[in-house]
């Protein structure tokens, strides 16, 4: 029961569902998910500590950098997951977030 918590309270959230959009095309560096939501790194990192806690990302060290992906979801957390953010690619922040996050750089 506490993994179907955990999920859903980790998507009931604006801002980890734009993190959670930004990477479906693969990893994200944290500096370029700060560019892209315009918002500061202690924010960004609070939001990653919690997809992270809940299992629906991972990240990478790269010296001081920090790369996030989506994790790999079996089951129908995955299906849940994988549909939520196909949904999301049509709102028109979550374009914009892509269109900045083209445009940023560390």
């Amino acid at each position: 029961m506490r993994d179907v918590v955990s999920f859903y309270a980790a998507l009931s959230d604006k801002t980890r569902l734009r993190l959670l959009s930004l990477m479906v095309r693969g990893e994200v560096c944290v500096c370029h998910l700060q560019g892209s939501l315009q918002t500061n790194q202690p924010k960004i990192s609070r939001h990653l500590a919690c997809l992270r806690k809940a299992g629906l990302v991972e990240a990478r060290r790269d010296g001081r950098w920090t790369h996030y992906r989506l994790k790999k979801l079996e089951g129908d957390f995955g299906k849940i997951l994988l549909q939520t953010l196909n949904h999301l690619r049509l709102e028109p922040q979550i374009k914009r977030d892509f269109q900045r996050l083209k445009r940023v750089a560390c």
